[in-house]
């Protein structure tokens, strides 16, 4: 695979027109060539198939978990208080997505059938209280139990309520002439659907289908029971989280009103053009600089843009600097 393929991406592609026409945000093409500099020498591991808690190894009960944890990874911040979602588990304490799967762990040693269609399909919001309790109620746990509702439904009429048998029937790849499982991930369950608008340009923002299939990949490709063919056109995963990375790196300059609007807390709205130049611009950001860490790589295997993106998201997860914080069910 030539370093230079993952700009073949869809999505990378359809971000033209905002990384174009950016008003609100700048990126720092200088900064993400001095970052480069120094990340290029961290140590990126190879995908080994671990993961934070310990789910066992069957793909077809791993590839359930990882759907059903993407349809609900998203707002983990409490809109009036700016405070995270947390949970104790096991003598530790978690934050964020790490709170979730915590809890989700609890969930199956407790025998509790979350990751069954039928279960989602007739999901209520006690369910979802029971399963995860933290140091705050989880935000927008209403819409998350319509979301199950409907994609439950979906999983009930045509995949047998399993994960899985999806998978199975897709093609192992992002973009196979409709069938790839990007494809058909975004378009029989809209709730994956993460397109905006902006200034009449339909953006592919595609946060949480591309995570939850890389996350299958990074599960099952070294267990040999499924691999995405063409994982280097998966991007960065636009989110809450990495433009704080990107931020405090230098690499994103904002305008003034933005970064009053974030610092203050105060909404930035769904498709707004804040807030889809932050996202845009993100993604972008985490090309360019994956494509200079690679650049400094010589003789290494080329990184994969999630690899960078999580550099990012995991040491700012839990920072205390302020996100920007939009009310979706997204991201």
């Amino acid at each position: 695979m030539p370093p230079m393929d993952f700009w073949e991406s869809k999505v990378l592609k359809s971000l033209d027109p905002v990384v174009k026409n950016s008003t609100l945000i700048k990126v720092n093409e200088a900064k993400i060539a001095e970052v480069a500099s120094w990340m290029a020498y961290e140590e990126f591991g190879k995908p080994d198939g671990s993961s934070l808690f310990n789910f066992g190894d069957d793909p077809d009960f791993l590839m359930d978990l990882t759907l059903t944890v993407n349809t609900m990874n998203f707002a983990f911040t409490n809109f009036d208080t700016g405070v995270k979602y947390e949970t104790d588990y096991n003598g530790r304490r978690y934050s964020d997505s790490e709170a979730m799967m915590a809890n989700l762990h609890r969930a199956v040693a407790e025998g509790i059938p979350f990751f069954d269609g039928a279960y989602q399909a007739n999901m209520v919001r006690a369910d979802l209280e029971q399963v995860f309790q933290g140091t705050i109620e989880m935000p927008m746990l209403d819409e998350r139990v319509k979301i199950f509702n409907e994609v439950g439904e979906v999983l009930v009429a045509k995949y047998e309520g399993k994960w899985h048998n999806f998978v199975r029937s897709c093609a192992p790849r992002l973009y196979a002439d409709g069938n790839g499982i990007l494809e058909r991930l975004t378009t029989e369950f809209p709730r994956f659907a993460d397109v905006s608008e902006y200034h009449g340009s339909t953006i592919q923002l595609y946060k949480l289908p591309q995570l939850g299939i890389w996350g299958l990949h990074l599960a099952l490709m070294p267990r040999k029971a499924w691999a995405l063919e063409d994982a280097h056109l998966l991007t960065a995963f636009a989110d809450y989280i990495v433009p704080v990375g990107l931020r405090v790196m230098g690499i994103f300059e904002y305008a003034p009103e933005l970064e009053a609007q974030i610092n203050s807390l105060t909404e930035v709205p769904r498709d707004s053009a804040a807030e889809v130049e932050i996202r845009a611009n993100s993604i972008y950001a985490i090309a360019r600089l994956t494509e200079e860490v690679n650049a400094r790589r010589v003789g290494l295997e080329p990184l994969l843009m999630p690899q960078v993106d999580f550099r990012l998201w995991k040491a700012y997860h839990a920072t205390h600097w302020p996100h920007h914080l939009t009310r979706t069910v997204m991201y």
